[in-house]
Formats: structure tokens, sequence, C-alpha cells
């Protein structure tokens, strides 16, 4: 249900798990599960879902921000008790679920930030390995524990975090299932910053606003070239590369940017 407050520009998207706040352009998709620490069943997976491809075909929504409700938990992870019950079959289909939506993540034309307040375990830090940025609080904790129950990762992890930290660091993350801390997170490069608590969504909101400023065409286009890039040769990362960067000079957005830095103003993208 779609709830319009035009006195602050402000649209709220009200799920059963999953609230969604936009305003100036940016999009706060918050969890809403606090008394299970925002842990994520097939349910919460689906709305998830529906509120990013929602936030990604919303031409006023230009940055998405990911967080969890509460001061304890981004992700806890996986629902547990649920997975618990599962045979192999629904075990399969639990995992395409998951994976859908962190592909859906990565592959967004607008950026994603994780605004990680606590917790980010097992599917939890998947989902921040999703997003194109990482924010955490400095009492977040991160791991992937699933080999604690005789588990691997199955949203994406073993794929996302070698890419991001290197393969030996990966490893020893995924095999130990051991807690890494905020600090160290920001030292293997698993988070862009660490920000006291109360400052997290502020920090987010500030990166966000950085990103709104520009043109939303070169966003789109730098973020294909990044993600198809990095599975692709150096050669053809390039070329991509090219071809993007020549295909914009048709479009508007362009043509506005250059006029604005001859006529030393702020372009007018959006």
């Amino acid at each position: 249900m779609l709830f319009y407050l035009a006195r602050h520009f402000v649209i709220e998207l009200m799920m059963n798990f999953i609230k969604t706040h936009i305003q100036s352009n940016i999009a706060t998709i918050i969890i809403d599960r606090e008394n299970s620490l925002n842990a994520l069943n097939s349910d919460v997976i689906m709305e998830l879902n529906q509120s990013f491809i929602s936030c990604m075909k919303d031409t006023k929504v230009g940055v998405i921000i990911l967080t969890g409700h509460g001061d304890k938990a981004f992700i806890a992870g996986a629902d547990i008790k649920s997975m618990s019950l599962m045979k192999s079959s629904d075990a399969l289909n639990f995992s395409r679920l998951g994976q859908e939506l962190t592909c859906n993540i990565e592959e967004s034309p607008k950026p994603v930030i994780a605004a990680v307040n606590g917790y980010a375990l097992g599917g939890g830090c998947e989902v921040s390995l999703a997003c194109h940025i990482r924010i955490a609080s400095d009492n977040a904790k991160f791991s992937q524990p699933e080999v604690h129950l005789g588990l691997i990762p199955g949203w994406g992890g073993t794929q996302r975090l070698p890419r991001l930290v290197g393969k030996g660091k990966a490893i020893e993350i995924i095999t130990s299932g051991e807690m890494i801390s905020a600090d160290e997170a920001l030292r293997i490069g698993l988070v862009n910053h660490v920000v006291p608590p109360a400052e997290l969504l502020n920090r987010s909101n500030q990166i966000a606003r950085a990103i709104i400023k520009n043109g939303p065409k070169a966003i789109r286009a730098s973020l294909e070239c990044i993600n198809k890039g990095m599975e692709m040769s150096l050669t053809d990362g390039l070329d991509l590369e090219v071809q993007l960067f020549s295909k914009l000079f048709n479009e508007e957005e362009t043509t506005e940017g250059f006029a604005a830095f001859a006529d030393k103003r702020k372009p007018k993208f959006r």
C-alpha cells in the first residue's frame, strides 16, 4: 500500500516485514523483524525482493539504502528454525530464492548501500556482500557461520566474498565460521566505512546524496562496467567501457553536464 505525504515529499511502502521510505530520491528499505534479529525466512526474502524491484523501477529513486530495524542486527542470517525442517529439495529452492535476491541487489542499476547496524551473519553477510557499498556501525559483526551447522553459504558467499577480500581471507572466514569485528572488516576491505551507531544512517545518506547529484545514466553505466568487467578479461572490460562511454554522448544528461560545466553552474540531472 502506498502512502503519499506531500508535505514532506515522502512515500512509504508498507508490508508485513519490510518498510520502504522514499525521500529526496533516496529509498531506505528496513527489515522489520527485530524480535528475530531481522532473520530472513522465505516470506521475508520475497517481500525484500519485491521492495528492491519496486525501488529499481521507481523513477523517483536514485539510491537505495538497506538496513535492519533496531540496534542489534542488520540481518542475523537465515531463519534457522525454518531451515531445520527443510529437506534437500526445500533447501535447493531456499538457496535459489536467496540467490535471486542477492543477484537482484548486485545487478541493480541504482547504487545500493548496506547500512550494517549490528550482526550481519550468514545470509545477512551475503546480502551485504551483494550491496555496492557497505557502511558499518562500530558494533557490527560479520561472519559466515554455516559450517557450524554442517553447511556452506548458499546465497553467494562462496563467490562474492573471495572477489571482495581475496581467496585466502575468504577461505579463513568461511571455513572457521568465526565472527570478525567492524574494524577488521574495514581493514580487509569488506566494508567501506565504520562509524558510531548514531551516525550510521547519516553517513549512508551523506554518501547517497553525493551519488544523487550525478547523472543517473552515467551511474548505471558505471555499475554495469564494474559488475560485468569483474567477470571479463581486461581487454573485454576495456572494450565494454569504451562502448558505454561513447554511448553516453547521445544522452541529454551528458549534454546538460557539459553545458553546466561551461556555464559554471550545477547540472540539473533529475
